[in-house]
């Protein structure tokens, strides 16, 4: 980071920054989508793909290659189900799932990453061994996770709780404010110690 960095202001998100200039700045999913409708370029894909397809577009070369969309097999499990139910390919994370999870496990069933994985590599398996996988991993599911980058205001407050210990919301919240507001380096994740300043 420059040694003027502090004094350095968050351009104008427009068509006239350059790719790096986009990736040294914070900006919402919402900011972003703004601007791949005035440049054309295709939102889907989550805020960390649209910010890669817009440097490329802002400095006027070829996207990324993006994998191709994975085609749904159009079957899903409808209710009723029970226990020997066997989950399709590509089944997902459906009302119809929950539901008969919080009638086996309880109320304090909920999908987290486990269960996620299991649903959708769990192809050929029953939802009695989902249920048993969901009770096989709850001591695992305790420990702290990692939390993914496209997660950066909760891996920020993460980071920033464990740095203080006493502080309050209305701190964290605005030492986040002023992180989100800094210059950072385009080819680095936008990590908070990366921009903490000693």
């Amino acid at each position: 980071m420059s040694a003027h960095a502090g004094t350095e202001r968050r351009p104008e998100l427009s068509t006239a920054l350059s790719g790096d200039e986009l990736a040294r700045w914070y900006w919402t999913l919402a900011e972003l989508t703004v601007l791949a409708r005035e440049l054309g370029v295709r939102r889907g894909g989550g805020k960390a793909a649209l910010a890669e397809r817009l440097r490329a577009a802002l400095d006027g070369v070829a996207p990324p290659v993006e994998p191709p969309r994975e085609r749904s097999s159009g079957r899903r499990l409808a209710a009723p189900v029970d226990g020997s139910t066997v989950i399709p390919e590509g089944q997902r994370c459906s009302q119809v799932l929950r539901e008969y999870f919080r009638r086996e496990i309880g109320p304090a069933f909920h999908f987290d990453a486990y269960m996620r994985a299991f649903v959708a590599e769990g192809a050929g398996r029953t939802l009695a061994d989902a249920v048993a996988h969901w009770h096989a991993t709850r001591q695992a599911a305790a420990e702290p996770q990692e939390i993914g980058s496209q997660f950066e205001l909760n891996r920020f407050l993460r980071d920033w709780n464990a740095e203080h210990p006493g502080g309050g919301r209305t701190e964290a919240l605005a030492a986040w404010r002023a992180h989100r507001d800094r210059p950072r380096d385009p080819a680095s994740s936008a990590s908070y110690r990366s921009t903490v300043e000693p």
